[in-house]
């Protein structure tokens, strides 16, 4: 604070303006104290709410990326579980397909032999082996045809019985022991498709 300065002249003007100007300067140090402490209060605010304000960003950001991958998430699971409906739709489709025209390969291969049987059932000649030779012929072709679609005779001739691959209509005895457990004779032909018996061979078996 300023000290107050009085000069006294007779007219007294001199004084009141000193004294004036005093005041004012008094008056004018206050509210600049006032504003300096007013700023400071406001900076310190406004440094508060940058700190605090801070948290809520980070806050919402991380709010948002986690919103953006459950989003992507869900559009990935809601691909995948339309490709797999599409996937068991097609799978049933080509699995009716198969059922119905499962034959075709077999059938298409077979239409070669049943032509010859028609040539054969044309034919008017009445020379018995020529008959014979075409149906020996026809025979063949069909067997490699068969062997062609996996099919394959089960042999019999001098082997042991197996029921994995023979089904006993007949015991035979008195062959010796030499034929005991043996196949004596097949009655019908067995055939396995692959590795698979499709049908096992009759046969009589040696007691």
């Amino acid at each position: 604070m300023s000290k107050e300065k009085t000069i006294h002249i007779e007219d007294g003007n001199v004084e009141e303006t000193v004294e004036k100007e005093t005041e004012q300067k008094q008056t004018n140090e206050t509210n600049e104290s006032q504003e300096l402490n007013e700023s400071g209060e406001t900076d310190k605010l406004e440094e508060g709410e940058k700190e605090t304000s801070g948290e809520p960003v980070e806050e919402k950001d991380s709010l948002e990326a986690a919103n953006e991958q459950i989003d992507k998430l869900k559009d990935q699971l809601l691909r995948t579980v339309a490709e797999f409906e599409n996937y068991k739709k097609r799978t049933l489709k080509e699995k009716a397909e198969l059922i119905l025209n499962g034959s075709e390969k077999t059938v298409t291969a077979i239409l070669p032999v049943l032509d010859d049987f028609e040539r054969a059932m044309a034919d008017n000649t009445d020379d018995p082996h020529a008959i014979k030779e075409g149906m020996e012929l026809i025979f063949k072709k069909f067997v490699k045809t068969l062997e062609g679609l996996g099919v394959s005779k089960i042999e019999t001739e001098d082997k042991d019985f197996d029921v994995d691959y023979h089904e006993a209509i007949a015991m035979v005895p008195g062959m010796g022991d030499d034929k005991k457990g043996k196949v004596i004779d097949c009655v019908q032909t067995g055939y396995m498709l692959n590795d698979k018996v499709i049908r096992h061979a009759k046969v009589a078996v040696g007691q």
